[in-house]
């Protein structure tokens, strides 16, 4: 058994895949999907589904690691605002060089914050920056540096 990918539904895929890769060095991993029909139906419990998308092979899992799957259905549900503690998945997390950095590239693209960069000792384990940021759809992304 292996972790294979983390899905995120977006309003443009290719606006958000462009984010992923600019900000976290992504590489597409082709070829892009458009997908529709019965077998869709059955498996995503959805009546005319269609996904448009790509799938991002996240830096550092190599040439078979796992992928981030960015897909924009046709039709999609609005969502809540989000919030690190919301109940569900939370966040990504990339391990960065230098934390400043990157939520400096993550505005530039088009991302937001949430928090401020904050540094802490964690008994056992080092010193950690980190910093929550979002993408530009609102997905909640920790950025963080370990010493």
């Amino acid at each position: 058994m292996r972790y294979k990918h983390t899905n995120l539904v977006a309003s443009d895929w290719r606006k958000l895949a462009h984010f992923y890769q600019a900000v976290f060095k992504c590489e597409p991993v082709p070829p892009q999907r458009n997908l529709s029909g019965r077998w869709l139906d059955d498996g995503t419990g959805l009546v005319g589904a269609v996904i448009q998308g790509i799938h991002l092979r996240l830096p550092g899992g190599g040439a078979n690691g796992p992928t981030l799957e960015i897909f924009q259905y046709r039709h999609s549900e609005p969502r809540p605002p989000p919030h690190a503690n919301r109940k569900g998945f939370g966040h990504i997390a990339f391990e960065v060089e230098e934390v400043a950095a990157v939520l400096l590239a993550v505005i530039t693209h088009g991302g937001g914050t949430m928090g401020q960069v904050s540094t802490h000792r964690v008994d056992g384990v080092g010193l950690l920056t980190f910093v929550y940021v979002n993408d530009p759809e609102g997905n909640i992304i920790e950025l963080q540096h370990w010493v």
